[in-house]
């Protein structure tokens, strides 16, 4: 493995995507749209979630690892952000590229940031990498300051085939179904791609914002624990309703799961 401050700036290249309505249905479908909302898996009114970007541009992480950077098995999504610049259309074809924007070294570990840029989007991965810190970098930014007493619970079920309808998305690692590779990984077994959590989080808040999903602008979160297909997410938000946003958090029981988050929407 080589000097993690080495891959900071390192340009990852460009990758075309293509896709379809019946792609951005699926998806739809993963992170728990019910079948009668229309505007989200009927194709004659489809409306594009736009976290279903970042299933577009899983590529440039997993390209990451795999050209060595850090250790795959023991790396793990740390956090997420995502910024909209225009809506996905139903269907189409575009360009992303992607680059290694930073490498924070935390010590006993570094963190890769990995951003990913498009017409329609940027979306950064923060991708935490066990022993690859230690070489001199700065620390980065610190956490987020915890969100103030929240005025907005939720209770937000999964469904036990949630991860295996997720990872027909393009994100297919072994742990998310396969008990074996869950128990590798120092998971009891399979549990729930980050990514479709935080997702499904969304539809509530947007409906309890007076929102519409797929209007959603920019989104963060970090992912402090694992949820297991199943799982009941007790979410947490602190809300402005007049620029319809929200900090919030999730647990499940008293487990944090999801920490740091916020969104908006037009």
């Amino acid at each position: 493995m080589s000097n993690a401050g080495d891959w900071a700036g390192r340009d990852l290249g460009e990758r075309q995507v293509s896709y379809d309505e019946r792609d951005a249905i699926l998806y739809a479908l993963a992170v728990g749209a019910p079948a009668d909302d229309l505007d989200l898996v009927f194709e004659e009114r489809l409306r594009v979630l736009p976290t279903f970007a970042l299933t577009l541009a899983q590529w440039a992480p997993d390209a990451l690892g795999s050209a060595g950077a850090f250790d795959i098995r023991t790396a793990v999504h740390g956090a997420q952000r995502l910024d909209v610049r225009a809506p996905l259309p139903r269907a189409g074809s575009f360009t992303m590229k992607a680059s290694v924007a930073n490498v924070w070294d935390k010590g006993s570990a570094a963190v890769f940031e990995v951003a990913v840029e498009s017409e329609h989007f940027v979306a950064t991965w923060s991708l935490f990498a066990p022993g690859a810190g230690g070489f001199g970098g700065q620390r980065g930014p610190s956490s987020p300051a915890a969100p103030a007493a929240p005025d907005l619970e939720l209770e937000l079920p999964t469904r036990p085939e949630q991860a295996a309808l997720y990872r027909l998305l393009g994100d297919r690692h072994h742990m998310h179904v396969d008990p074996a590779a869950a128990q590798a990984a120092g998971q009891p077994r399979p549990f729930l791609h980050g990514l479709c959590s935080v997702a499904a989080v969304t539809l509530p808040l947007a409906a309890s914002l007076g929102a519409h999903p797929a209007d959603l602008t920019s989104l963060s979160a970090r992912f402090a624990g694992p949820v297991f297909p199943g799982d009941v997410l007790s979410v947490g938000a602190t809300t402005d309703r007049a620029a319809a946003s929200a900090s919030f958090t999730a647990t499940v029981g008293d487990r944090a799961v999801l920490t740091g988050c916020s969104a908006s929407f037009a």
